[in-house]
Parts: structure tokens; C-alpha cells; sequence
């Protein structure tokens, strides 16, 4: 028996992908939308497995809000390299199943460790 909690937060930054030949070559700004996925397999006395609060400031900590993301890692920004990263910095506190990084409504990278 488990729960899978989900939260949802965004940030506002701009980045372009090194290597890459198309129009994401150029520096350009998204609105991300993360969403973070945590297994639970057990719940408090109160009948909550993690408090949603709890989650939601971890993950708006670590979230690189009004930045050039180029400036902030030392890896190539693309959806797929921030989905790892922030998967693996919440990992640190929780219990993570996935991440999705929505670089738009309609474009998506996921990234959970295969078992």
C-alpha cells in the first residue's frame, strides 16, 4: 500500500542549449512548470504522509526563479538535465518517484530512477 503526493510549483528563467542548431540556440525565457511526484507508504496519526507545506518549500527553495540558468549550473539547461538535477536535490529530503520539468504547456521532460 503506498501514496504518491504530487506538488506543482514554477519559476520564471531564461537559458539557450549549448550545441544545439535550432532556435533554442538563442537565449530565450520559459515559465517551468515542476512537478514533483513522492511515494509514501505510511501515513502520521493525522492521516498525512508528508506535509504538502513541507514539499512545497523544499522544492521553491532549490527552484532557480529570474535567473540564466546558463549562469546558475554547469550543465547544458535543457528540460531533461533540470528534471535530474532537481530530482536528485529533493532526493536529499524525500522519498522521490519522479520529476517533470514543463518547459510549456505541451512540452515535458520526466526523470525517476529506473529500478
Amino acid at each position: 500500500m503506498s501514496w504518491i503526493l504530487k506538488v506543482k510549483d514554477r519559476f520564471q528563467a531564461a537559458h539557450f542549449l549549448k550545441e544545439y542548431e535550432g532556435k533554442c540556440e538563442k537565449m530565450h525565457g520559459h515559465t517551468f512548470f515542476v512537478e514533483v511526484q513522492i511515494r509514501v507508504s505510511k501515513l502520521d496519526n493525522t492521516g498525512i504522509g508528508i506535509d504538502f507545506a513541507e514539499i512545497k518549500k523544499k522544492l521553491t527553495e532549490i527552484l532557480p526563479d529570474h535567473n540564466l540558468l546558463n549562469e546558475v549550473y554547469d550543465f547544458n539547461p535543457s528540460a531533461e538535465n533540470l528534471s535530474r538535477h532537481f530530482y536528485y536535490e529533493l532526493k536529499k529530503y524525500f522519498p522521490v518517484k519522479e520529476v517533470t520539468v514543463w518547459e510549456s504547456e505541451d512540452a515535458s521532460a520526466t526523470y525517476s530512477e529506473d529500478n
